[in-house]
């Protein structure tokens, strides 16, 4: 998340946001492409190491794109719980989120005690 310092209580700040850091994600989902194409096997344009450095590397894009969506989807379900009311409350309890915890993790679901247990 951004280092943004806003107020948990004010909508329109949590969804500016919100959907500048979901703006941001996308643009590097976008952007790393390239990166979760198949790699090519042909050796005699490759060697042996440089494909499974590749290999490599098309394996931590993919894993970077996968934690990009699971991001994405945090950050969906925090701007539809702001829709409705209930940003802010922790999904497990009903009790208040810690704005401090929200500041860091705007897209946080579970109050810390939630979280610990």
């Amino acid at each position: 998340m951004t280092d943004v310092t806003f107020d948990t209580d004010d909508d329109e700040a949590v969804r500016r946001v919100l959907t500048q850091r979901q703006a941001e994600i996308e643009a590097l989902v976008a952007g790393s492409k390239a990166a979760r194409d198949a790699v090519e096997l042909d050796q005699s344009r490759v060697g042996r190491l440089s494909r499974i450095d590749a290999i490599q590397d098309q394996e931590m894009a993919l894993e970077t794109d996968r934690r990009r969506t699971l991001e994405l989807q945090r950050i969906g379900s925090a701007l539809k719980r702001l829709d409705v009311g209930e940003y802010g409350s922790c999904v497990r309890c009903g009790e208040e989120i810690d704005p401090a915890r929200l500041t860091l993790d705007p897209a946080a679901t579970i109050c810390m005690d939630c979280a610990e247990s």
